[in-house]
């Protein structure tokens, strides 16, 4: 008789055993699942939805790519080269005064390649450095033989449209304007004759500071601004907060600043207008800018503007605050340089109230 019970406890002690074994193969083997060997399953997998990326220098997302190159071009700002082609594509514009009173742009653009962009104008110390500064390939239209040796030199990435004068695939002269005032980058040809240059274009950059989603944006209201670099020669700039788009739309000389394709009025969600010191160094009115130091700076976004320092970290010009970074809003930023004489307040008006 107690064989007999012993042999059915045996039996009774197998069945659970495999039961069990079979509930953890079952946990292993789940897709939905995954066993942890406890007696429990993890956290069901993470969904497979395309992870969203943010681009560097705009803050916005977007399931592409975000690993395209930056690339720099030098884009005139005489008037007869107005108006310019591709400026409202660019994540990050400079204006700096270049000959005379008149400025010039640094049009950055990453994370959107319009097909052209012009008419491209000539190097410039501080604008090189600037665009190396932010990872760039420098696309310009001729220099002085001391900036191309310098550019060689420091061996900076580079395209000289001198060198490809009028080829008709990575610049064309463009008819219904007068050179020099007519060259305009083919952006679709960038890569190509990059990758035969034995250029990267393809970039892991560093992100610029951006708010986080809900974050609040401090200063006082600004819903005008104007910049005067020359009254003489009527070069003046201003900018009108639009609400409804969150962007502050660019004029010149009392004139909208547009696309010549779209006519589409060029609009920035970000208004960086920094002092630094400026010095003529030649005849012809060639200038040296310290774009090194830091100083002071006004920060405009959302309507509001902020009194801010800047400063260049590893090469990007960024707005601090008590020594601490003070974040871009998402989307796109202009960046007008001025001279410590007048300085900016002397050439600087805000709108709607000033901190």
């Amino acid at each position: 008789m107690l064989k007999k019970q012993l042999f059915w406890l045996i039996t009774v002690l197998l069945i659970i055993l495999v039961g069990c074994s079979e509930d953890k193969k079952n946990a292993e083997d789940s897709p939905e699942s995954s066993y942890n060997g406890n007696g429990k399953t993890k956290n069901p997998p993470e969904t497979t939805e395309e992870a969203k990326h943010i681009y560097p220098f705009t803050g916005e997302e977007t399931d592409g790519d975000v690993g395209q190159r930056m690339i720099g071009v030098m884009v005139n700002n005489h008037p007869e080269a107005r108006p310019q082609t591709g400026l409202s594509s660019a994540d990050i514009v400079f204006e700096i005064l270049a000959e005379g009173r008149i400025t010039r742009f640094l049009a950055l653009f990453q994370s959107d390649l319009p097909e052209v962009v012009g008419p491209v104008r000539s190097a410039r110390e501080y604008y090189f450095n600037l665009a190396d500064g932010y990872g760039a390939l420098y696309v310009y239209h001729g220099a002085a033989d001391f900036v191309n040796d310098m550019i060689a030199n420091q061996g900076i990435d580079h395209m000289n449209g001198s060198n490809y004068d009028n080829d008709g695939h990575l610049f064309k002269r463009e008819s219904f304007r007068k050179a020099p005032h007519n060259s305009y980058l083919q952006m679709n040809a960038v890569k190509e004759v990059a990758d035969g240059k034995g250029y990267e274009m393809t970039s892991d950059h560093e992100a610029l500071p951006f708010l986080k989603e809900g974050e609040d944006v401090k200063g006082e209201p600004a819903t005008a601004v104007d910049i005067v670099y020359s009254k003489r020669l009527h070069n003046q700039v201003s900018y009108k907060y639009d609400e409804d788009s969150g962007r502050y739309l660019r004029s010149s000389d009392g004139e909208p600043t547009v696309d010549l394709d779209t006519d589409e009025q060029v609009g920035v969600e970000n208004l960086f207008i920094v002092e630094t010191y400026h010095e003529v160094i030649d005849d012809a009115g060639r200038r040296k800018v310290d774009m090194k130091s830091g100083g002071n700076a006004y920060l405009l976004m959302k309507g509001k503007v902020q009194h801010v320092e800047w400063k260049n970290e590893d090469g990007r010009i960024i707005p601090v605050k008590d020594g601490k970074p003070v974040p871009f809003a998402s989307g796109h930023t202009w960046i007008n340089v001025i001279p410590t004489d007048p300085g900016i307040e002397s050439s600087v008006t805000v709108s709607g109230g000033s901190e």
